[in-house]
């Protein structure tokens, strides 16, 4: 059952969650500032996009930080994969359209709730926000409920 779970070792997970739970911690302890993935996304395109939602200034004043702190976060996923990585590329039996699908879905309620699942349970969460706590609670009964009705009309992954 371990092993179905986490194919390659519990001790990953818990290395990866306590790496980003300290990560988060450090920088909201030295700076005040809360590391939500999907504000990336948004302060990024504001280099790019003229739109008045992606120039607003919360994303103009944080572009710099948040593209640094993803930055970082790709380099360390590279430099996990290159000391500790399985040396066989992982991959997935789902169908690459499933995976669009579900990422537009992710990311549209994402901005709908104002922050992703980990923005929200990581971020939001360890800062004792009440909204975030709503959130991870409404993410978490959305999906359970979602995975109960595609269960039930036989779709599986």
């Amino acid at each position: 059952m371990s092993s179905l779970l986490f194919p390659l070792g519990w001790q990953h997970y818990l290395a990866g969650g306590l790496c980003i739970g300290l990560g988060v911690a450090l920088l909201y302890l030295a700076t005040g500032r809360l590391a939500g993935m999907s504000s990336v996304f948004s302060s990024t395109w504001s280099y790019v996009s003229a739109r008045a939602f992606f120039q607003q200034p919360r994303w103009l004043g944080s572009r710099g930080w948040r593209l640094q702190l993803a930055l970082g976060l790709v380099l360390g996923a590279a430099l996990w994969w290159l000391t500790l990585g399985p040396a066989e590329p992982l991959s997935t039996a789902v169908p690459a359209w499933r995976l669009l699908l579900g990422g537009l879905f992710a990311g549209f309620g994402a901005r709908l709730a104002g922050g992703c699942t980990s923005g929200h349970g990581i971020c939001g969460i360890g800062s004792l926000k009440m909204p975030s706590l709503l959130a991870v609670l409404t993410f978490m009964a959305t999906g359970f409920a979602t995975a109960q009705l595609l269960a039930a009309l036989g779709v599986a992954p």
